[in-house]
């Protein structure tokens, strides 16, 4: 995966080259990767789905995070980018399905550790039960959903937990039903404002 090959791009969106996705990293080169969140309305309640990274991931390990993310390679338009649905949730979702919300810039840097992304940002709205998804083992390790309401009172500091209920896998390979709490230390630390821009344009284009 380290030897993957990356469009880099410089400060103004501007493709500058390839790169491996290890010297991506390294180096701290602007590259694209593909988000799509998943969202429902039951009952008038909004939910979003996350997943649970599994313990294997190099990038943030046994963290929740975005329901379906991946970088886009070279030769990938962001029009590939639903292959990362399919691969690790093992749905089918065409790409005229998606709600784009835009490119989001984000920039989080941790020990060796450089990621500089433009995120091209989607929403997908469906309800789905929880047995529709068929998990990519070596990627993620669970699935849940969140009151959308609670998710954003988590990151505007109004509550300290939100309460997640879905499935984990356990080390026999077997789904083990959730329903608990978890804190802001429990997500991939993607920067604040990241968490703000997409809840607000989750809202804006979620069906009436």
């Amino acid at each position: 995966m380290e030897t993957e090959l990356l469009k880099v791009f410089d400060s103004n969106r501007i493709q500058t080259g390839v790169a491996s996705r290890e010297e991506v990293h390294r180096l701290g080169h602007w590259h694209e990767v593909f988000h799509c969140w998943f969202a429902s309305s039951e009952a008038g309640v909004d939910y979003l789905y996350l997943q649970h990274r599994c313990a294997m991931k190099k990038d943030y390990p046994n963290l929740w995070d975005i329901t379906a993310a991946g970088h886009l390679l070279a030769h990938e338009t962001v029009y590939d980018g639903v292959r990362e649905i399919k691969e690790e949730l093992g749905i089918d979702v065409s790409f005229d399905e998606l709600v784009p919300l835009g490119i989001i810039e984000y920039h989080q840097t941790t020990e060796g550790f450089i990621d500089k992304e433009l995120a091209n940002v989607f929403l997908y709205e469906r309800a789905h039960g929880f047995d529709d998804f068929t998990l990519q083992p070596e990627e993620v390790s669970g699935m849940v959903k969140v009151v959308l309401n609670d998710f954003e009172e988590l990151w505007t500091e109004a509550k300290d937990k939100v309460n997640i209920k879905g499935f984990e896998m356990n080390h026999e390979g077997r789904r083990m039903m959730i329903d608990r709490f978890v804190g802001r230390d429990e997500f991939v630390p993607h920067d604040r404002s990241y968490y703000e821009s997409i809840i607000r344009l989750i809202r804006e284009n979620l069906a009436k």
